[in-house]
């Protein structure tokens, strides 16, 4: 009979409207939760065709629940820099601190948008509530290597020893002296009293693999004419270094031009031993003892390198990069996703790279707690992106990512739901004195 179809619908809306309760409270009770994403219950009709066209059976109503995982929360800057946030529609691959510890060998990933990480006292950067931070590790250099993008293998978690003690060593260096032109000349050792008192010296220190400080000696002999004529301009260029034993690493021929519109700079470099000078650069690529150290000598005709003029040895330039063993004191990650290491003595590099992980249908993650999803068939296949690359939005650190609930706005869906709830109750009693009513008429 159509009065119990009503009774059906009063019922099916008496459910409906209890789970659309459900997700309010839900929602409520998440509103200072970071990262959550807000649950929408949608109303659906159900319609059944009666017997005839004169009558009319009520179909009733069902509800579908589904959390808005693409719905983005405003960013709050907090003062921890290990607080990240992704400003798109991007997700960080996180793990469990379980499974870490397990040390099981392919890690369960989840994603999320948000987290406070923290190094705990193994330098493992995870959350309260055990989420550990996944990325690809940088090179003992800073640089990065190709990882899969399509796949997590290459992911690990991410570890900050903060006492960790690391080795900046020496890699580029920048040479600057004037030779005087007047020891080229015929006649300049017999000034000078004696070949001997021609070479001129100068020295450099630099930082080795282990954070010694080693030193260059760079000895610039002239080639002195043996009879009368013009300056020959050319000296010969002898390198020694501490930590190949005092050995001789590197000797070139070094000529200057003497011409009015370019006197004094550099016309050539020749290697005699050692590798050879790149012209263009103005680099002579030095083997040390440990590594190679590029040495910025000046290009062909340039100033401000080696030079040739007047009557007085100066070395007008000398620098190095490079520093003693240096502690970390801090690590922040910039808008690329670079995690960089911060140490005492004045420099910083990347120790690891967290890439923004995106699927096509972020709705169709399954949801777990404490605000994480898994990749299913829903949403599709994932990929890792850079930070601020392709689809996906920047990772921004200093920030937490606030939840997507509004408070005033549930409350007044609670309201709604509340009154709706009632009305259906309403309708159930008043079918139910119906059938009262034709039950008595049996009497």
């Amino acid at each position: 009979m159509t009065i119990t179809s009503s009774l059906n619908a009063g019922v099916s809306g008496l459910n409906a409207n209890a789970n659309k309760l459900a997700t309010i409270s839900d929602n409520i009770a998440n509103s200072s939760t970071y990262g959550y994403k807000r649950v929408q219950a949608d109303f659906y009709s159900v319609v059944v065709h009666g017997a005839t066209g004169t009558q009319y059976s009520a179909g009733g109503v069902r509800s579908t629940s589904m959390r808005l995982i693409d719905e983005r929360g405003p960013l709050i800057g907090t003062s921890n820099s290990t607080d990240l946030a992704v400003d798109g529609r991007g997700f960080m691959a996180v793990t469990t601190i379980d499974a870490v510890t397990r040390g099981l060998g392919n890690l369960p990933i989840s994603l999320t948008t948000t987290g406070s990480f923290k190094a705990d006292a193994d330098g493992i950067l995870r959350n309260q509530t055990g989420q550990v931070l996944m990325g690809w590790p940088a090179n003992p250099d800073g640089s990065l290597g190709n990882y899969s993008r399509d796949s997590f293998t290459d992911l690990i978690p991410v570890k900050v020893d903060q006492n960790q003690y690391v080795a900046n060593p020496t890699n580029a260096i920048s040479l600057g002296a004037n030779l005087p032109a007047t020891s080229s000349r015929f006649g300049a050792d017999s000034v000078l009293g004696g070949a001997a008192a021609l070479v001129e010296t100068m020295t450099m220190k630099y930082t080795g693999n282990l954070g010694t400080l080693e030193t260059l000696t760079f000895e610039f002999t002239p080639m002195v004419p043996v009879a009368g004529g013009p300056a020959s301009n050319e000296w010969t260029m002898t390198i020694k270094d501490t930590a190949s034993a005092g050995t001789v690493i590197g000797e070139y021929t070094l000529t200057f031009d003497g011409r009015f519109e370019s006197g004094g700079t550099l016309l050539s470099i020749a290697a005699v031993t050692g590798d050879p000078y790149d012209p263009a650069s103005g680099i002579i690529p030095l083997n040390v003892g440990g590594g190679t150290i590029a040495m910025d000598v000046g290009a062909i005709g340039a100033t401000g390198g080696m030079t040739q003029l007047s009557n007085s040895f100066a070395p007008i330039g000398k620098a190095s990069n490079g520093t003693p063993v240096a502690r970390l004191v801090s690590v922040n990650i910039d808008d690329n996703g670079y995690l960089r290491a911060n140490y005492d003595q004045g420099f910083a590099k990347v120790i690891y790279q967290i890439p923004v992980v995106d699927v096509p249908n972020p709705n169709g993650l399954a949801s777990s707690s404490n605000q994480t999803y898994q990749v299913s068939a829903e949403s599709g296949p994932f990929y890792l992106w850079d930070s601020g690359d392709g689809p996906t939005g920047q990772m921004i650190g200093n920030s937490l990512e606030q939840s997507t609930t509004d408070v005033t706005q549930e409350l007044t869906n609670l309201i709604t739901t509340q009154r709706a709830y009632s009305s259906n109750v309403k309708v159930i009693q008043t079918v139910d004195e119906m059938l009262q009513e034709t039950t008595n008429l049996k009497r």
